[in-house]
């Protein structure tokens, strides 16, 4: 199957929103490659960035969840280059 390599960018202003976040997260793991976390304390949000390995199929879900979390706003990026040997489990 051919995937893709994307960068979700994250920007989370609920806190209580966190937890479900995370589980998402795990949920999706055996597709991320990294994530770095950026807490912005003065203004009350954290930046999140997911690289991933996977079909645009899973990118596009996974972006979509997060983005319709209470408080959360996320957008991909995405590589030109598409391989068959990506991250699909």
């Amino acid at each position: 199957m051919e995937t893709r390599i994307a960068l979700i960018g994250i920007m989370v202003e609920n806190p209580n929103s966190v937890e479900r976040l995370n589980q998402l997260l795990h949920e999706y793991g055996s597709y991320i490659i990294g994530r770095m976390g950026i807490p912005y304390r003065q203004k009350q949000v954290h930046v999140i960035s997911i690289v991933i390995d996977a079909s645009q199929n899973v990118i596009n879900a996974l972006t979509g969840k997060i983005g319709r979390m209470e408080g959360i706003t996320a957008k991909a990026v995405y590589s030109s280059i598409k391989t068959t040997d990506g991250g699909e489990k």
